[in-house]
């Protein structure tokens, strides 16, 4: 527990210095679930995003949704986030706040290929954004490949968003990262993410935190 926290402060020291260089941005993660029964699970998540490092605010995400199992595999989930923006305005260093407020439907499926764990997640958004509104559709493709004999292991994944809107293309994350096991319900996970939009790119540092209970 020592050597990963002093790993984190580390990390979190790293991206202060960086960020003071306009290096890649940076996505504190909490992502928890509660089982309420065999059946169902209260979702709740916090990100908060940083243009640099931390205290550069980019955007602060809440999300909270009940989900239910289907079968030992699946999970159909309806939810609800709200999204608080700093977005920049163009060719300029003023901000804007937009506040956004969605609702979505989402289907994961779990399958294993020996030791190697996949996840697919289909997720379907509709979006409030001041009297504007949106729909996006999301498809999120992650692994999971346990290290042998140890708690660490190694974290991908790839996701498309796709707008219901004649711009049909709107972003693409791609990810890689190493975890660490605290338990069967507690995993940490650091990582480096390339997001990629139709004519620009962001990269940002992750520091994610999964509990289920």
């Amino acid at each position: 527990m020592k050597k990963v926290l002093s790993v984190l402060a580390f990390t979190l020291f790293f991206l202060n210095v960086h960020g003071q260089e306009k290096g890649p941005g940076n996505w504190l993660v909490y992502i928890g679930s509660k089982q309420m029964n065999s059946k169902w699970n209260l979702h709740h998540e916090v990100q908060y995003r940083n243009y640099n490092a931390i205290g550069d605010l980019e955007q602060l995400l809440v999300r909270i949704g009940l989900g239910y199992n289907i079968g030992s595999r699946s999970n159909l989930l309806l939810g609800y986030g709200y999204i608080n923006s700093e977005n920049f305005l163009r060719n300029g260093d003023d901000q804007i706040t937009v506040e956004e407020h969605r609702i979505f439907q989402q289907l994961i499926t779990k399958q294993d290929i020996g030791s190697i764990a996949l996840q697919h997640r289909y997720r379907f958004e509709q979006r409030f954004i001041g009297s504007d509104f949106r729909t996006r559709f999301r498809y999120f493709l992650g692994i999971n490949i346990p290290l042998k004999n140890s708690k660490y292991y190694l974290s991908a994944y790839n996701e498309i968003f796709l707008n219901g809107t004649s711009d049909v293309f709107d972003r693409n994350r791609i990810y890689g990262g190493v975890g660490y096991k605290f338990s069967k319900g507690i995993k940490m996970e650091v990582g480096y993410m390339s997001q990629v939009f139709e004519t620009a790119s962001r990269d940002q540092i992750n520091i994610m935190t999964f509990i289920n209970f």
